[in-house]
């Protein structure tokens, strides 16, 4: 086994920083005793001179300008799931190591990534553009990578020879134990890991009970060290705060790219896609804001989400300034594999004109863009109905018709016909080169149709599809053209 931990050590700034560019001071205040101090603070905080433990009054006269937010560690465990449901595209064993750590069982995965360097450049850069940083460490036990990367070790450690060399030069700051225990250990003498290794096992124990000896054996492989696997969510939704308040929907995008990826990770763990997607805008006062983006069919490419989100958030006025996004997917639908053609297709994807559609209703709003089907129905005018772009409809049996006898362009209205003695004329007299064909229809729904249908053809040789009235004074009508 092979096992990557992941750690955040700034999750608790990142959970809000990550909406936005760091361009303004930020800090992140939590309580110690009675008074509030800096826990985590951005790198333009750290330039004014803030730093964490520093008092909230303190920081806020070293930088007037600096923006506080309170510590929210429910917010903080929420990210890390939605970080493990990403993170199961590479892996489908993901456990979680709380409060700001994640272990990746990567054993299994190598080949499939192409390696493992490979696998750690591909990790690293997706976690990357979620708007987290985190510490790697590689090992063969879950602990010892764990401890590994809480160190900031960035080597790749595969046997357990070669760990345990590693882990007896660890610092004692990587074991998640009490101040009270860490100073005793201090007090021993002790400093580093190996230095604990060497005491005897008993008298460690006593003093500081048998989990700390189970831990030190679990991390060095002599014990096993079974984790539970991260169980995803049926669906999508994730959150996002925003340092500040904006008030302009264009500048929304970064925080809806976070968003998107974290979705097209999740959904490429579980081999499915969405066919349509809830981006919510939070508001201070008044109700949120709503966009739905509806697809032509599931997909998780995410340069082609965060384009069609992109349309949409470009048409959409504020009523008022925006603190947080919501992006939700309800229903991911299972996505075959496509297999790669032989040859390069170039523009003529399948997939091209969907796209297309997609873009136009996000553009254009879902009503402006609509597909049509087949009805049963003799009435020409009734013989379709609008559907969704994309419906299938060749398991629908529409009514029988002859081999051209329907023109593809009908009129919107039928146009009455001159008659000449007695004929229809178009331009000159229509000469009649296929019919009747009667259709009487319609007599249910109080639109009733009693006609007789013609082919006919001009001097210049152009098709018409013309028909007589057959009820009141039997006038004639233009009614489609042929190609």
């Amino acid at each position: 086994m092979l096992w990557l931990a992941l750690y955040l050590p700034h999750l608790p700034l990142e959970v809000v920083a990550r909406g936005s560019p760091a361009r303004t001071p930020l800090a992140i205040a939590a309580p110690d005793g009675q008074r509030q101090r800096i826990h985590a603070r951005n790198r333009a905080a750290a330039a004014a001179g803030v730093h964490p433990g520093l008092a909230v009054n303190t920081a806020l006269a070293l930088c007037p300008g600096l923006s506080i937010r309170a510590r929210d560690e429910a917010a903080e465990a929420e990210a890390l799931g939605r970080l493990a449901g990403w993170a199961g595209q590479f892996t489908s064993r993901v456990s979680l190591q709380p409060p700001a750590g994640l272990l990746l069982e990567i054993g299994a995965s190598l080949r499939l990534f192409g390696g493992l360097d490979t696998l750690l450049t591909r990790i690293g850069d997706g976690v990357e553009n979620l708007g987290y940083r985190a510490r790697p460490g590689v090992a063969p036990t879950p602990l010892g990578a764990w401890w590994l990367a809480r160190a900031g070790r960035r080597e790749t450690i595969t046997d357990l020879p070669a760990l345990s060399r590693a882990l007896h030069t660890l610092p004692l700051t990587v074991l998640e134990i009490s101040a009270k225990a860490r100073a005793e250990l201090r007090g021993l003498g002790l400093r580093r890991l190996g230095d604990c290794v060497r005491l005897p096992r008993a008298g460690l124990a006593k003093r500081f009970g048998p989990a700390f000896v189970t831990d030190l054996d679990r991390a060095f492989g002599l014990q096993p060290d079974p984790r539970p696997r991260f169980a995803p969510p049926e669906r999508f939704e994730s959150r996002l705060e925003l340092p500040a308040e904006v008030d302009d929907s264009t500048a929304l995008v970064f925080a809806a790219r976070r968003l998107v990826v974290e979705l097209c990770g999740f959904l490429i763990a579980r081999g499915a896609g969405v066919s349509s997607l809830e981006l919510t805008l939070d508001h201070r006062r008044g109700p949120p804001t709503s966009l739905h983006l509806g697809l032509v069919s599931p997909t998780r490419e995410p340069d082609h989400l965060l384009g069609l989100l992109r349309e949409r958030l470009e048409r959409c006025p504020l009523n008022a300034p925006v603190e947080s996004i919501a992006l939700r997917a309800d229903r991911p639908q299972a996505l075959a594999a496509q297999p790669a053609a032989l040859f390069d297709k170039g523009d003529s994807e399948k997939g091209d004109w969907q796209h297309l559609v997609e873009r136009l209703r996000a553009r254009l709003g879902e009503a402006a863009v609509t597909g049509l089907c087949p009805h049963d129905d003799h009435r020409p005018e009734h013989a379709w109905r609008p559907c969704p772009p994309g419906t299938e409809t060749a398991r629908r049996k529409a009514v029988p018709l002859p081999e051209g006898v329907r023109p593809l362009w009908l009129l919107e209205e039928p146009t009455a016909l001159r008659l000449v003695d007695g004929r229809p004329w178009l331009g000159g007299e229509l000469r009649l080169r296929r019919g009747p064909e009667r259709i009487e229809s319609g007599w249910w729904d109080g639109i009733e149709a009693r006609r007789d249908y013609f082919i006919a053809e001009n001097q210049g040789n152009e098709r018409y599809w013309i028909y007589r009235d057959l009820e009141g004074d039997g006038a004639w009508y233009l009614h489609g053209v042929f190609g």
